[in-house]
């Protein structure tokens, strides 16, 4: 009997979203603070975004890199969701100390 390799870790998706950046920013979407959630199980991954904006222009295209980056974890037609959330707001407390030195954030 054949055994299904493992899948991606949690981890790993969060790894896969750091190759993802904010186009007018230059961070990437992890260390940004845009990440609000991973759920993975045996059925399907979802990811939550959100944006430092609800007008941010860039939600439909940070999200579609972010949807790729994920679905080249999987196997094929395994379900990745991502979905664009507005709770909880993004404040610049979301972001890693290295996202806020790059953009002169005080500490």
């Amino acid at each position: 009997m054949a055994t299904q390799p493992a899948l991606p870790t949690e981890e790993d998706v969060l790894e896969a979203l750091r190759s993802v950046d904010d186009p007018e920013v230059g961070i990437n979407i992890v260390d940004l603070g845009l990440v609000c959630g991973v759920d993975l199980n045996a059925q399907r991954v979802r990811v939550e975004l959100t944006m430092t904006s609800p007008a941010c222009p860039m939600g439909d295209l940070i999200c579609d890199q972010a949807r790729r980056a994920v679905t080249a974890l999987f196997p094929v037609g395994y379900p990745v969701d991502v979905e664009l959330v507005w709770e909880p707001f993004w404040t610049p407390d979301r972001m890693s100390e290295s996202a806020k030195q790059t953009l002169g954030w005080p500490e």
